[in-house]
């Protein structure tokens, strides 16, 4: 691979590692990380998406998760709506329908006898659709396909797991997961985590700066190009911290990033990205620490690998989130307007930083069909630029709505700042009942115009010491309040961040 280069996209002529494969990649023959076991609240159904599908995951009696259609076979009402009985059935909160883990439908209500719903239950068509599921490593991963031989099919072949979460010694460390529907389409994502170049400017004073930091660097490719295993790049080391940094993606759903340090201790951020519907995707990410010889634990990754509780963790996850994504869900739209022409003929990449988004979007192109093939009857459109601030920065519905983590953590918040409001109020009530002055008041003559003890007698320290405490509740109160908003909405501005 070249280094240099003289013209424009000149790159893509130089991967000469690149050699097509004769079979295409399958999309609806992977496995896909959907959710957080931990995160999920098991006492209710919960609404997914994948491919273009309408999902729903709910547990059943016997605590295994499962995957069905969102669509009750009766009249196709969403089970998402539905209850998770005492009995460990998902009930379709219309009719009342029952199904088992299994998808079989077991109580029809409304049958005009025992025999007859025995009969009717037992019709192939009164079965919900099911999907493999796994639950692996801490996340549930779902196979798009459905029926018997999706079931065989899906045996065969392994998700993409982080292998290091497979030693159960105290060497590797596990962070927390962190999940997030974004705004913005797979490739999109893909192609953003597959840029360290626009780490230092787009996240300024977060992870780099934009003043200082942009530097030119090649990247080597590590592994033979593959439609079924990707690809994988090596850049040099832009610290002097670390002495190896490699870049992994294995499709469809899984990028690492590893970063090895000079002491023989390793970083690996692992990020799935599972394409959800046209214009977004679904993130589920973590950091894996690798200790060295001697046992020393790495630094993780900015303020995310400090150790933190985490659901403080999935707040400060959001200020990476936000620094990319206004302009990520707008580049995407952009592309769409220009019609039909290739990714690589809008864009002008001339630096070997974006080599490997141009081996990407070749896989993407030539291994993958051109994109993402969604499912029948879903509307391939995108969906318009979102100019309300609000609704693009949301957080609220694309994380903490389905995450029992952050629910318990904001509700634990909330109960503080009242409690904290009320507090303030009660000790400023009684510092003002301690208050010697009002006591001197109601003991002498006020009528008189001589001695008014208001100005001449002095509050008792007492009084002070609960004034100090109601005004310190009163504010910490206020700045709870401030921080729960970010479990709703977090808006960020380049032109702010100086």
């Amino acid at each position: 691979m070249v280094a240099a280069q003289s013209k424009p996209n000149e790159v893509i002529q130089a991967t000469s590692f690149l050699e097509q494969e004769e079979e295409n990649f399958q999309w609806t023959k992977q496995w896909y990380p959907v959710a957080v076991v931990e995160h999920l609240d098991a006492s209710h159904p919960h609404v997914l998406q994948l491919l273009g599908k309408d999902l729903v995951l709910w547990q059943d009696g016997q605590k295994q998760w499962r995957c069905f259609d969102d669509a009750c076979p009766h009249r196709l009402i969403p089970l998402s709506e539905g209850r998770i009985e005492s009995d460990g059935n998902l009930l379709c909160a219309y009719h009342a329908w029952r199904f088992n883990g299994e998808g079989k439908c077991i109580k029809i209500p409304q049958s005009k006898d025992a025999a007859t719903e025995a009969k009717n239950c037992a019709n192939p068509s009164a079965c919900a659709v099911t999907y493999p599921v796994k639950n692996l490593q801490g996340l549930l991963w779902v196979w798009p396909e459905s029926g018997e031989e999706a079931q065989r099919e899906s045996e065969l072949r392994n998700p993409r797991l982080i292998p290091e979460l497979e030693d159960k010694t105290d060497k590797v460390i596990k962070l927390f997961w962190y999940e997030r529907d974004i705004p913005f389409g797979w490739d999109f994502f893909m192609e953003n985590i597959m840029d360290p170049a626009h780490v230092p400017v787009s996240h300024h004073k977060l992870y780099g700066n934009r003043y200082s930091d942009p530097k030119y660097y090649d990247m080597t490719p590590l592994r033979k190009f593959s439609t079924q295993e990707g690809f994988s790049f090596e850049i040099p080391p832009i610290s002097s911290k670390v002495s190896r940094a490699t870049q992994d993606f294995q499709p469809p759903c899984f990028h690492r990033i590893d970063l090895t340090y000079p002491d023989g201790g390793q970083l690996i951020l692992a990020i799935y990205a599972s394409p959800t519907r046209p214009g977004w995707c679904r993130q589920v990410s973590c950091q894996v620490l690798v200790k060295n010889n001697q046992g020393k634990r790495p630094a993780g990754f900015s303020i995310l690998g400090l150790p933190i509780p985490d659901w403080l963790g999935h707040v400060f996850s959001q200020f990476f989130i936000h620094q990319d994504l206004a302009f990520l869900h707008k580049q995407e739209k952009t592309m769409a307007k220009r019609g039909a022409r290739k990714w690589l003929e809008q864009v002008y990449t001339p630096n070997p930083q974006d080599k490997m988004v141009i081996t990407f979007r070749k896989w993407l192109e030539t291994q993958a069909g051109g994109g993402v093939p969604w499912a029948s009857g879903c509307n391939p459109e995108l969906p318009p630029v979102e100019i309300d601030k609000q609704k693009l920065f949301d957080v609220y519905s694309t994380h903490t709505n389905d995450c029992r983590v952050c629910q318990k953590a904001l509700k634990n918040i909330k109960r503080a700042s009242l409690v904290s409001r009320i507090s303030s109020i009660f000790c400023l009530g009684f510092a003002l009942f301690l208050d010697s002055r009002t006591v001197a008041l109601n003991a002498s003559n006020i009528s008189s115009p001589v001695v008014n003890p208001l100005f001449t007698v002095a509050p008792p320290v007492s009084f002070w010491v609960l004034l100090l405490v109601a005004i310190g509740l009163a504010l910490f109160s206020f700045y709870l309040k401030q921080f729960s908003r970010l479990f709703y909405v977090y808006e960020f501005e380049h032109y702010q961040n100086d």
